[in-house]
């Protein structure tokens, strides 16, 4: 693997940014526990100071910003791409939106043996990424692992705890998220907004590279999971639900595939769903959402969406996101229902004679927990190099971080996986 004898076992590239001055932070507390030197890059050295400084007033670390050294680097400039991926081990790519901004920076990591995480939800982006760089990055010892932060780590680490714990075969889940904003209320940054615009924009092209990756579909072992509708209301949660549109769904069937493919193991269908309250959440949830699809599609409403993102989301995501104060009472519960089989049953036969429940609790997901899971990811990676594949390659969190230790690691950092919750 492709850690050597670099000046840096991780850089964080983007540290500047609203999500990276937390990933910041937490590098800064994984590296006093595990000793390992760090660097933090961008393209405004004054910006990537001031990061510095203020984790170093959170955390109570006087000089953080003397002892961490700043790389000048852009994803436009290809060169100093390159010198920042041959200083690290791994790189923590936290600038986005990764389908404008991210390729550039795997394509620099693998050319230079630098190790690449990030913490994309954008389907498109992490599918084109695995067809055009896997062989590549196979070729070169480089482990590229997208999707490391609630996007979709835990969806997909949980369900591979659920198939853990269940005694026998598991064939099919469903997970059900729901969030807690806390007393103060909250806001995600807009970064997110623009994601989900684009890739609102762009479902067309995603169905055109899934259509060129040309896949057979995956085996059905067990009862066939049924699907949902786009709208119903979930005993689970005791709310109305819909199906989840981040990259869950596709980045665990990416890792069952491998799975099943690489190390014979039987797939587990899923399904992922989010709780979205009572009937005004709904009427106002169906009111927003449609003029956010209409919109999406042309680029005068996206220039609208992208512009007000606070108008169009009714305040949920804004340009300045959510204050630290608010961050610190959100937290996020994601439950998985599973059923299977015992193992002396035979999985096509009859229906399943086993069920299970299990859940993922954590911190505000989009600024504190996925921070965590990405760092874990990273620590992981440089930690147990004899766990993961024998060979590189574009892997989902699953895939990699399976026959490793990042659940511990994860819930040494307040990310829990509960076996039979009480609910």
């Amino acid at each position: 693997m492709a850690t050597g004898d670099r000046p840096f076992k991780v850089v964080v590239f983007g540290a500047s940014g609203f999500t990276g001055q937390f990933v910041v932070e937490e590098v800064a507390r994984a590296a006093d526990k595990d000793a390992f030197k760090w660097a933090v890059a961008g393209r405004n050295k004054e910006k990537l100071q001031q990061v510095l400084q203020q984790a170093s007033e959170t955390l109570g670390k006087k000089g953080l910003e003397l002892e961490v050294e700043i790389i000048i680097c852009d994803v436009n400039d290809p060169p100093s791409l390159a010198a920042m991926c041959q200083k690290a081990a791994v790189v923590l790519n936290c600038v986005g939106p990764y389908r404008f901004f991210g390729e550039p920076v795997v394509k620099a990591c693998i050319e230079n043996g630098a190790n690449h995480i990030d913490i994309s939800g954008e389907p498109q982006f992490l599918e084109s990424m695995a067809m055009k760089y896997d062989s590549q990055a196979a070729d070169k010892g480089v482990y590229v692992i997208g999707s490391c932060g609630f996007d979709s780590i835990p969806a997909d680490m949980g369900v591979l705890f659920t198939k853990n714990e269940l005694k026998g075969n598991l064939t099919a889940v469903e997970s059900f998220l729901s969030f807690n904003s806390g007393p103060e209320s909250g806001s995600i940054h807009d970064g997110t907004w623009q994601s989900a615009v684009h890739g609102i924009a762009d479902q067309e092209n995603l169905k055109k590279l899934r259509k060129q990756i040309g896949q057979k579909p995956l085996p059905v072992v067990g009862a066939k999971l049924k699907r949902r509708g786009a709208l119903f209301y979930s005993n689970e949660l005791k709310q109305y639900a819909v199906p989840f549109m981040g990259s869950d769904p596709s980045v665990v069937k990416r890792t069952q595939r491998y799975l099943h493919e690489n190390l014979q193991e039987s797939p587990t269908q899923y399904g992922a769903y989010v709780g979205v309250g009572g009937v005004p959440s709904v009427v106002k949830l169906m009111f927003a959402g449609l003029i956010f699809w209409i919109l999406a599609k042309f680029s005068f409403g996206r220039k609208l969406l992208i512009t007000f993102p606070e108008f169009f989301s009714f305040g949920h995501f804004t340009k300045q996101g959510p204050s630290r104060k608010q961050l610190e009472g959100a937290a996020f519960t994601m439950t998985f229902y599973g059923e299977g089989y015992s193992k002396d049953r035979d999985p096509q036969c009859g229906k399943p004679d086993l069920k299970i429940c299990t859940q993922v609790k954590g911190p505000e997901a989009g600024y504190v927990a996925t921070p965590i899971a990405m760092v874990q990811a990273a620590v992981t990676l440089l930690k147990e190099p004899k766990s993961l594949p024998e060979h590189g390659g574009v892997y989902t969190p699953g895939a990699a971080f399976a026959k490793t230790g990042l659940i511990e690691r994860l819930k040494s950092r307040g990310i829990e996986f509960i076996s039979n919750p009480e609910t």
